[in-house]
């Protein structure tokens, strides 16, 4: 078998993981936001909704998780660099539509590398933690739509996720 291609950025040349060499790259300011959603039943919603819950304050937890989550990035993602001083905005807010919570992250630094990670791991931990908080009452929540929203800075510049139109 033939080793990886030495154009991936996390293989050295003989195939084994390592960490980019971010050191030569210019500081900018840099910012991700991603989203996702949890879904619910109806009986779980309005428990949340009205504080009747067997674990407490489910949205400020899961806020709470959220940033944590975020600020642990790059101990929980291997060859993921650690990011002192990201800030952290997570917004957990009841959906009644879906019925469930959707959560938005938005992460931001001034550093070498992007925060995409950090936002994304700050979505999907406040989304699990809510699953955590309710799953006594509703087992069949469903997590769903976990993505990258956008993001700015660096060598790339600027993207944001485009809806297909259909």
């Amino acid at each position: 078998m033939d080793p990886p291609s030495k154009s991936l950025s996390h293989l050295d040349s003989q195939g084994r993981p390592r960490m980019v060499d971010v050191s030569g790259k210019e500081e900018s300011l840099r910012k991700a936001v991603a989203e996702g959603s949890i879904r619910m039943a109806p009986e779980t919603f309005a428990a949340i909704h009205v504080g009747d819950t067997p674990k407490g304050e489910v949205l400020q937890v899961a806020r709470l998780a959220g940033i944590q989550a975020g600020k642990k990035t790059g101990e929980l993602i291997p060859l993921c660099h650690l990011l002192p001083g990201t800030s952290l905005a997570v917004d957990v807010e009841l959906d009644p539509n879906l019925p469930g919570v959707r959560v938005r992250s938005t992460a931001t630094l001034s550093g070498r590398t992007g925060v995409e990670m950090e936002a994304l791991t700050a979505t999907a931990i406040a989304l699990v933690t809510v699953y955590d908080m309710v799953k006594s009452m509703d087992r069949s929540m469903v997590l769903e739509g976990i993505r990258l929203v956008s993001k700015e800075g660096g060598r790339s510049g600027r993207w944001s996720w485009k809806e297909e139109e259909g």
